[in-house]
């Protein structure tokens, strides 16, 4: 089907793109940790990305509920992937942060994202790949998304 409207074309190219990255998103956490959902995973990134954060900061990260935060803290304190501080000068405030094997699960998981999107990418013409290259930077630009060399955890490859 044919679109006529530019801005169209470019959303349902995203969307398209989108199904397939998280395809590979879902099969490369499988591939390491059955247990964890993605939205675990995210918060799993989000503290890899940031480092440790409030709560109510990785609330806000995450666009969901203090309280889904909470819960969602509960579940992966109980995985042994992250831990809860207390500051020492105000023991009120709590901090989550990742635990090593958390760490290591989104260094793994990552892994094996790059390895797949590198015999996807490596299957598209050589002339192509600039373009994509800088749309989406643009795109996690726009997104606000942490560039990949940038993170707390650095991501390492298998």
């Amino acid at each position: 089907m044919q679109q006529s409207d530019p801005e169209d074309a470019l959303v349902d190219a995203v969307m398209t793109a989108s199904r397939a990255l998280l395809a590979v998103a879902a099969r490369s956490l499988a591939a390491v940790d059955e247990d964890v959902t993605l939205p675990q995973y995210r918060t799993l990134v989000v503290l890899a990305q940031y480092g440790a954060r409030r709560p109510a900061d990785l609330a806000a990260s995450l666009a969901v509920t203090p309280s889904t935060a909470t819960r969602m803290c509960d579940r992966l304190v109980a995985k042994g992937l992250i831990d809860r501080e207390r500051a020492d000068d105000d023991r009120r405030a709590v901090a989550v942060a990742l635990t090593r094997d958390g760490e290591d699960l989104v260094r793994n998981v990552t892994g094996h994202r790059r390895e797949e999107l590198g015999r996807l990418l490596g299957a598209m013409p050589q002339d192509r790949r600039q373009a994509v290259v800088e749309g989406l930077r643009s795109f996690s630009e726009a997104a606000g998304e942490v560039a990949e060399t940038e993170w707390a955890v650095a991501p390492t490859r298998l």
